[in-house]
């Protein structure tokens, strides 16, 4: 039976979440790339699953980076960890900005497991990357929708915003997570080195 989970990016508010049906038995490397795709994220920093704090997964985008008692993400089922309704992980994105999620397994649900994991709601926009964390997308957002703000110009500039727009923190369009899903599932993120020596 398909799991129903709920992302949350902590310290947000109003919060920033998704929720998304997947099948339990995909890997902890294709939650990343679905929680990447639903949020909005750009998959360009590395990342880890933790539960309670001990054990952690981390991918092989890390290399001999891997913590000691790290299993590989790819090599670990959601269903090992989230078993019941209320279990949950915490999810950290770029451990520069230090983009923390909680991921609360919400409902085993009656029916088919999807093909593809489905979001299937959420609310308020992802942060850019590379912003600073959750401080520094609210000073962001502030700085862009205020034209009195002394890094006004600076901060719409870099983010690439056209003059006389507004950072909507509300915005949220679940046609586009869904495209993203399908678009992150479909890509070979890492290459096969024994491949790339034949």
């Amino acid at each position: 039976m398909p799991y129903e989970l709920k992302i949350t990016l902590l310290e947000s508010e109003p919060a920033i979440w998704r929720r998304v049906l997947i099948d339990p038995d995909m890997s902890f490397e294709e939650l990343h790339f679905t929680v990447q795709a639903a949020m909005g994220w750009e998959v360009s920093h590395l990342f880890a699953f933790r539960r309670r704090g001990f054990e952690t997964y981390i991918t092989a985008m890390m290399g001999d980076m891997l913590e000691d008692d790290a299993e590989e993400a790819s090599e670990v089922k959601v269903s090992e960890w989230l078993k019941q309704k209320g279990d949950k992980v915490l999810y950290e994105y770029d451990f520069g900005d230090g983009w923390m999620h909680d991921i609360v397994l919400d409902k085993i649900v009656e029916g088919e497991i999807p093909e593809t994991p489905r979001c299937l709601a959420g609310e308020c926009a992802c942060p850019p990357e590379d912003c600073g964390g959750i401080g520094g997308y609210y000073n962001l957002v502030e700085a862009i929708n205020d034209p009195k703000h002394a890094e006004h110009k600076e901060m719409r500039e870099w983010i690439g915003m056209p003059r006389g727009e507004k950072w909507d923190v509300t915005e949220f369009v679940l046609e586009e997570a869904n495209e993203r899903i399908a678009e992150y599932l479909s890509i070979e993120w890492f290459e096969d080195d024994e491949a790339d020596e034949d």
